[in-house]
């Protein structure tokens, strides 16, 4: 697994889930048709877009008051579209602010093909496309009409375009598609969309794993035996990619993405054989992080680690649901400790997709009804009671953060009080508190650019109040918890 978060260690924190989470309709007044993707442009504006299944992408201010839609692009012309089919993603490039190009993810028939191309946002209109600049950069057949994928997203870290590639349908990939590295089927792929080889309109990112091969391996494969990736997403604290590929008849599974790694289908569903004929080296494999059977769901939906400010309690978490069920979870998983996974609510509808807003909002996209959903935010106040009754450390507001976050904690009683915060590597960043204080409750303003001439950089950063009784009826007390910093 990724190593990057190895020295969470360091602290060990307990934490029982008790809040009660509740979804809003994000935007009341407006309706969709089979929206299946929600994007924002990361250009400073804090527009939605939302990818709907005939091939057309709407777009609208980010308010819950806004009244209409307008839209963005319209390609129902070229898109074949019903059931798995139509027009599947969309991605932004990370300089779209100043060049305009985004990419789509569509399927077409007569022949039956997915296509990957670019277009360029309007010269004259910011809320419109030119749907006459696509270029496409990549066609390559389906042999049956499910299993296609969808997915395409650009690398925080290295600004590669990704693309999450079914293996071409039909029952138990009868064509072994996801196994054989000479098809384009059954994978991840990435490209690099800003320079070109002969004869491609991309580049082969040099460390893909067969980049210097020859014959007919795919050179833009990432890494194989994939099923049908229904969702990716990039954390982008972590830098990880989270997979979310649907089983075939008894088991959903979560994957954590890795460069010319094979994660097992057809060979295997989930943890568990399915048709092992061929399959001789399992060792190498990669098993997924979680799966869960079809006595939970049918059909699982990929989502984000959440990042936004609204539920600081799910901070870190990846959020997912089942399409079937409409079964919404959090999985906590750091890479070292056993995943943990918490049902957090229904949804109204079957979840066909998440998306995030330039603030990195969580948004819950669903069908029937046809609609975009949020967490309601959480309760960042303290309760009426004057007196405390316990001690609590709460999660800072807002969460990731910049400059400045607020950290309230209570007392129930008379108590000698550290608060300090350190970096990842465990080291004291500043003490903001170590006195005596009183009874009661106490909030304290954090700034990344501290008072004595430290200014911290964007990442991971933990606050810990260690509290000593100063009364024989009182308890010591340490607690630490996790903080983003995002610069």
């Amino acid at each position: 697994m990724p190593g990057k978060l190895f020295l969470l260690i360091i602290f060990i924190v307990s934490y029982t889930a008790s809040a009660q989470f509740i979804l809003e309709n994000a935007f009341p007044n407006l309706t969709f048709n089979d929206p299946l993707d929600l994007q924002n442009s990361g250009d400073g504006t804090d527009r939605i877009f939302v990818v709907e299944r005939a091939g057309r992408i709407k777009v609208f201010p980010n308010s819950s008051s806004v009244t209409s839609l307008k839209t963005y692009l319209d390609i129902t012309d070229r898109v074949a579209s019903g059931g798995e089919r139509g027009l599947l993603g969309l991605a932004f490039h990370p300089d779209y602010e100043n060049n305009g190009y985004f990419y789509v993810n569509y399927t077409t028939v007569n022949p039956s093909t997915t296509r990957i191309s670019r277009f360029r946002v309007s010269s004259e209109n910011p809320d419109s496309a030119d749907k006459n600049s696509e270029v496409i950069l990549l066609t390559f057949s389906q042999p049956f009409p499910n299993h296609n994928g969808g997915w395409v997203g650009f690398g925080p870290d290295d600004g590669y375009l990704y693309i999450g590639v079914g293996d071409g349908g039909g029952g138990g990939d009868t064509q072994n598609n996801a196994q054989n590295i000479e098809t384009i089927l059954g994978n991840i792929l990435r490209i690099d969309v800003d320079n070109q080889d002969n004869g491609l309109e991309y580049a082969i990112p040099p460390g893909n794993p067969f980049a210097d091969s020859s014959g007919s391996v795919v050179k833009e494969i990432y890494a194989w035996g994939m099923r049908n990736p229904w969702r990716n997403s990039f954390d982008p604290v972590t830098g990880w990619l989270w997979s979310a590929d649907v089983g075939q008849n008894a088991w959903e599974e979560i994957d954590i993405i890795e460069n010319g790694k094979n994660y097992g289908w057809r060979c295997y569903e989930g943890n568990n054989s399915f048709n092992t004929s061929g399959c001789d080296y399992p060792e190498e494999y990669i098993f997924p992080i979680w799966e869960y059977n079809h006595g939970q769901g049918c059909s699982i939906t990929g989502g984000y680690v959440y990042r936004g400010p609204t539920v600081p309690e799910l901070t870190g978490k990846y959020i997912y649901a089942d399409y079937c069920t409409k079964t919404v979870w959090s999985l906590e998983y750091d890479g070292i400790a056993p995943p943990n996974n918490q049902t957090l609510l229904t949804a109204p509808g079957s979840v066909t997709s998440f998306g995030v807003d330039e603030n990195n909002e969580l948004y819950v996209v669903t069908f029937s009804p046809a609609k975009i959903y949020r967490f309601s935010p959480s309760t960042t106040g303290f309760e009426d009671s004057h007196f405390p009754y316990e001690y609590k450390l709460e999660q800072n507001y807002p969460n990731p953060f910049n400059p400045e976050t607020v950290i309230r904690f209570q007392l129930p009683a008379n108590s000698n009080v550290q608060l300090k915060v350190y970096d990842i590597l465990g080291r004291e960043v500043t003490t903001l508190i170590d006195k005596e204080l009183a009874q009661g409750k106490y909030e304290v303003t954090f700034s990344a650019k501290g008072e004595n001439a430290y200014t911290l950089t964007s990442g991971i950063y933990f606050y810990q109040l260690r509290v000593g009784s100063t009364t024989s009826s009182g308890k010591n007390f340490i607690q630490t918890k996790k903080m983003i910093l995002i610069m």
